[in-house]
C-alpha cells in the first residue's frame, strides 16, 4: 500500500485566532494543538509505520512522536472508562449551573443550590 505523506497536500489554515490564549494550566496541549491532533488522526492511516512522526509534525512540531502516541492511548482510556459506564459524569438533571472562572486557568460551577448559600 502506497501511504505518501499527507502533510505533502495539507494546507493548514489558522481560524483559531485568539485560541491561542487557551489556558494550558489543566495540561500541557492547548485547544490548537488539540485541534490540530485531532485532524492529523483523521487524515493519517493508522497502520502507516511512521504514523506518530507524521501526527507530531502536523501538531506543530514541538511534541515527540512518543508525546503524540502518549496523548492518543490516554484519550482511548478515557474513552473507554466513559463507555463502561464508570464514570458519573452528570451534574443533576434539571439543575442549572453557574460556572466561575478562578485565576484563568481553573473554572467552578455551581448548581442553583450552592450558589444560593
Amino acid at each position: 500500500m502506497n501511504y505518501g505523506n499527507p502533510l505533502s497536500s495539507l494546507k493548514m489554515t489558522s481560524k483559531t485566532s485568539g485560541m491561542d490564549d487557551f489556558p494550558k494550566g489543566l495540561c500541557e496541549w492547548s485547544w490548537k494543538e488539540n485541534k490540530l491532533f485531532e485532524l492529523a488522526l483523521a487524515v493519517v492511516d493508522e497502520n502507516h509505520p511512521e504514523r506518530w512522526e507524521i501526527v507530531a509534525a502536523m501538531v506543530g512540531g514541538e511534541k515527540s512522536a512518543g508525546e503524540v502516541q502518549e496523548q492518543y492511548e490516554s484519550l482511548l482510556e478515557d474513552l473507554n472508562l466513559i463507555e463502561s459506564g464508570k464514570l458519573d459524569h452528570e451534574l443533576g438533571v434539571g439543575e442549572a449551573h453557574t460556572c466561575v472562572l478562578i485565576n484563568s486557568i481553573e473554572s467552578l460551577c455551581l448548581s442553583d443550590r450552592d450558589s444560593s448559600m
